[in-house]
């Protein structure tokens, strides 16, 4: 590696050089880099300086490349052409809504909302690269917060200072339940209470939604007794389905009657617990005024597909910034 005092050729210099190399004639190079000769042979002095060796072989009739010319001639164009592509690589990021996006979503959500999201990003963003990892929230939270990911859909509030939370939906809980359950039948609301004696299946640790089980069967004195636990959302309603216990899920998790287990029946609570899923992004990001529309037009594909949601505007639209 060379030493950071170590001189090196400059832009200026390998491009007089260049041009040299490309016309092979002193005057045709100044007149195409619109400078006179004199600084011509004074920038191609200097990097012969730098390098300690001769470039050009200069006759009274001709200029020709030295053996180590061709070389640095070869080398100087590779370089000017990645300065030329760096430039422009760069001018394009500038434009809103390109390049990469690395997405976070919760497992409680991505199998339920990316359907509806992902051609919404694909109409809406086109020269944006959607990048999607389904992780645990305190994954997610890390990682946005560390730069792995720009984005995370999770549940709100998240705690974490630094981070921008932008409110999307609010989300019902139902009670899940054996169809052959007692509290199956029947179609009135049902109070919190009833979830008191309860066998209640719930998501392994680490799953967001499972400790916001265990809050609303704590606010009712319920406790949640199974040994039962599954990895996804998806293994819990057929562990419910097939009579191993009864649970709390989102709405929009059942909402595809044509997926849900026929042995599951749902039930609603006259005040339904539920969540609040929102868009985070570190509050840093030089992107954070694209994520912000990010935001919007995830709420605008929401209300458009009418999930079983309602949709919240974020606290800026009523005049107060969104939370950090």
């Amino acid at each position: 590696m060379i030493a950071i005092s170590e001189p090196l050729p400059t832009i200026a210099q390998l491009r007089a050089f260049l041009a040299v190399a490309d016309h092979l004639h002193f005057r045709d190079a100044a007149a195409a880099l619109r400078m006179s000769q004199p600084a011509l042979s004074s920038a191609i002095a200097a990097l012969e300086r730098t390098l300690q060796t001769q470039l050009l072989e200069r006759t009274t009739r001709k200029v020709m490349l030295t053996p180590a010319g061709e070389r640095v001639s070869v080398h100087a164009a590779r370089i000017l052409a990645d300065l030329e592509n760096l430039v422009a690589d760069v001018a394009r990021s500038r434009e809103p809504f390109t390049g990469p996006a690395h997405l976070g979503v919760i497992p409680t959500v991505a199998p339920y909302l990316l359907p509806t999201l992902l051609p919404m990003f694909a109409e809406r963003f086109p020269g944006l690269r959607l990048i999607v990892q389904e992780a645990k929230t305190e994954t997610l939270l890390e990682e946005v917060r560390e730069g792995g990911l720009d984005l995370a859909l999770v549940a709100l509030p998240t705690e974490v200072r630094g981070l921008v939370e932008e409110p999307l939906y609010d989300e019902d809980f139902l009670l899940a339940l054996p169809c052959d359950h007692p509290l199956a039948q029947g179609t009135e609301p049902l109070g919190r209470d009833v979830l008191k004696g309860l066998d209640i299946v719930l998501l392994n640790q680490g799953h967001c939604l499972r400790e916001q089980a265990i809050d609303v069967c704590r606010e009712v004195g319920a406790r949640a007794t199974m040994t039962t636990y599954a990895t996804s959302l998806q293994t819990l309603i057929q562990l419910v389905a097939g009579g191993l216990g009864v649970t709390l899920v989102p709405r929009l998790a059942v909402a595809d009657t044509a997926n849900r287990p026929d042995r599951l029946a749902l039930r609603h609570f006259a005040e339904p617990p539920g969540r609040r899923i929102g868009l985070v992004y570190r509050a840093t990001s030089a992107r954070s005024g694209e994520y912000a529309q990010v935001a919007a037009a995830i709420r605008g594909a929401i209300e458009a597909k009418g999930l079983p949601v309602r949709v919240v505007r974020p606290a800026a639209e009523d005049g107060a910034p969104p939370r950090r």
